[in-house]
C-alpha cells in the first residue's frame, strides 16, 4: 500500500470512529498501520482489561477472532466487530471445544487453567482464564495440592509447570505455530554475531529457546524489560509485529528478529493478525459488520473465567 493510500484509509477510519462513538482496540502482532490507527494497543491482557473500560458504543477488535470474542464476553451490552472473521488462531484451532469437553471428563476433580488463547466455547469450560503476563500468579492462586488441567499450549504449560514444581498438573497438546517455529541454531548464530545482545522470549516457545533467553515473559513484559534494560540490542523472539512497538518506544536501541527454521515461510509473521487491514476497518466501521453474536449461556460461562482471570492481575 501506497502511502498516500494509507493516510487516506486512516483519514476515513478517524472520521468513522468519531460518527460511530467507536474505539479500536489493537494487538502488538498487528501491521504498524492498524498499530497507528489504534485507541488502545496492548498485549492479551491489558485488552482485556481495557475492553471493560471503553466509553464507547462500539469496540472494533483489530486482532483476532478469539480476542474479540471476549470483548464481547465482557461488554454485552456494546456492538463489538471484528474486520476480519476468518482470522483465527492456530492455538485456539488446535483445542477443540467438544475434544476438550471429552479430555476434562476424564479428569474429575480437576480444575480447568485455559490461555485466553482459546475459544468461547472452551472458556465456558474453564475455572480461570490466563495470559502469558499473569499464567504464573493465576496457577499460584491455586492451591499447591489442588489438581489442574493446562489448556491449550503445552509450551506455555510446561514453562509454569517448571517455574511452579507442580506434579498434579496436566497439559493439553497445543501449540502456536509461529512460537513453535523459532530455530535454536540459527538463534544461537545470532548470539555469536551479536555478543552484548539480550534474548527476549515469549513462553510459548519451545523449552530449548527458553533455555537461552536472558527474559522469557508475554510481549508487554519483553517491552517492559528491553526499556528497563542497559543493553542496546536485543534478539526477538516473539512474533514480528511486536518490533513496530518496540522501535517506536526505544528509538536508541536496536531489535533483532530471531528467525524460524524456514526464513522462506515468513513463519515470525502471525498470518492472522497480518489478515486485519486498513481496508477491513473501514468496511467494518461503514457497514457496522461483521459483529460478534454469543450465545448468552455460554457468553456467562466464559464471563465468569475471564473475570477470575482479570481479578488475579
Amino acid at each position: 500500500m501506497n502511502v498516500e493510500n494509507a493516510a487516506e484509509l486512516t483519514r476515513r477510519i478517524e472520521a468513522l470512529k468519531r460518527e460511530k462513538n467507536a474505539v479500536i482496540l489493537a494487538h502488538y502482532y498487528t501491521t504498524p498501520d492498524v498499530q497507528a490507527v489504534a485507541d488502545f494497543l496492548g498485549d492479551s491482557l491489558a485488552l482485556s482489561v481495557q475492553a471493560q473500560q471503553v466509553d464507547a458504543r462500539i469496540i472494533l477488535f483489530a486482532g483476532v477472532l478469539f480476542m474479540a470474542e471476549t470483548a464481547k464476553v465482557l461488554c454485552p451490552d456494546k456492538k463489538v466487530l471484528i474486520p476480519c472473521p476468518e482470522a483465527g488462531c492456530s492455538l485456539a484451532e488446535s483445542c477443540d471445544a467438544a475434544e476438550f469437553a471429552a479430555f476434562k471428563a476424564r479428569y474429575p476433580g480437576y480444575k480447568v487453567v485455559s490461555y485466553v488463547n482459546t475459544t468461547v466455547e472452551v472458556k465456558a469450560l474453564t475455572d480461570i482464564c490466563c495470559t502469558s503476563s499473569n499464567a504464573l500468579k493465576v496457577v499460584e492462586s491455586l492451591p499447591a495440592d489442588q489438581p489442574l488441567i493446562f489448556a491449550p499450549d503445552r509450551n506455555l504449560g510446561s514453562y509454569i509447570q517448571k517455574l511452579t514444581g507442580r506434579k498434579n498438573m496436566v497439559l493439553w497438546n497445543g501449540a502456536c505455530h509461529v512460537h513453535e517455529e523459532f530455530s535454536l541454531e540459527k538463534l544461537l548464530q545470532l548470539k555469536r554475531e551479536h555478543p552484548d545482545a539480550k534474548v527476549v522470549v515469549h513462553p510459548e516457545c519451545r523449552a530449548y529457546i527458553l533455555e537461552v533467553a536472558d527474559y522469557v515473559g508475554s510481549t508487554a513484559g519483553i517491552l517492559d524489560f528491553c526499556g528497563r534494560s542497559d543493553a542496546r540490542e536485543f534478539i526477538v523472539v516473539t512474533e514480528a509485529g511486536i518490533l513496530a512497538e518496540m522501535r517506536r518506544r526505544y528509538p536508541d536501541k536496536e531489535f533483532i528478529p530471531a528467525p524460524p527454521d524456514d526464513e522462506t515461510c515468513g513463519c515470525n509473521n502471525c498470518k492472522y493478525m497480518k489478515m486485519v487491514t486498513l481496508e477491513n476497518i473501514v468496511a467494518c466501521l461503514e457497514s457496522e459488520s461483521p459483529e460478534i453474536i454469543l450465545d448468552e449461556q455460554i457468553r456467562r460461562a466464559a464471563e465468569r473465567s475471564i473475570r477470575n482471570m482479570i481479578a488475579i492481575r
